[in-house]
């Protein structure tokens, strides 16, 4: 018997555990949610931020795809990956591009905006994702890009929230 029943909550606590076992905070995330709207949505502040980035992590495609992506990154570095896998996601080889398609099904969640965003923050590494990218940080080929989308698909999520209140405000 499984001891862990699969549901949305259990996942989502284990996604948060595994996120902070390896050393990503929501205010991790929720900075770059900042970092990437605050000049768009003059009156966020990291607490929005943060709201944005849970109900991201509530959603089950992403917490399928951080399971999935922590779980791939914890194993190259217990040297578990059959070669040459091993080599090509310990390395972060740049050719390799899983990773990025990983993170992609989060992004595509919010849609086009969302692409842009996640585009934007995975080339600047911006914040947390420095640290994630650096190897003397340890395995982080799929943790980085996900972590990024999350940030990416937060943020679009409060620029479509924006729009509908500028909407309905008549702006």
């Amino acid at each position: 018997m499984n001891e862990h029943p699969l549901n949305s909550h259990t996942c989502l606590d284990a996604v948060i555990q595994l996120l902070g076992q390896r050393g990503v905070s929501l205010d991790d995330i929720a900075e770059i949610v900042w970092f990437l709207q605050t000049k768009y949505v003059p009156d966020l502040t990291l607490d929005m931020c943060r709201e944005s980035v849970l109900a991201v992590l509530k959603k089950r495609e992403v917490q399928n795809a951080l399971l999935t992506g922590i779980q791939l990154d914890m194993l190259a570095e217990e040297k578990k990956l059959l070669p040459p896998l091993q080599s090509i996601v310990e390395s972060d080889e740049p050719l390799y591009g899983v990773d990025e398609v990983l993170a992609l099904a989060i992004v595509n969640l919010y849609g086009s905006i969302g692409f842009t965003n996640f585009g934007y923050v995975d080339k600047l590494k911006h914040g947390k994702l420095a640290e994630l990218n650096d190897p003397k940080n340890g395995v982080h080929t799929f943790l980085d890009d996900l972590v990024g989308a999350i940030a990416a698909a937060a943020s679009s999520r409060i620029a479509h929230r924006q729009k509908q209140q500028e909407e309905c405000r008549g702006g």
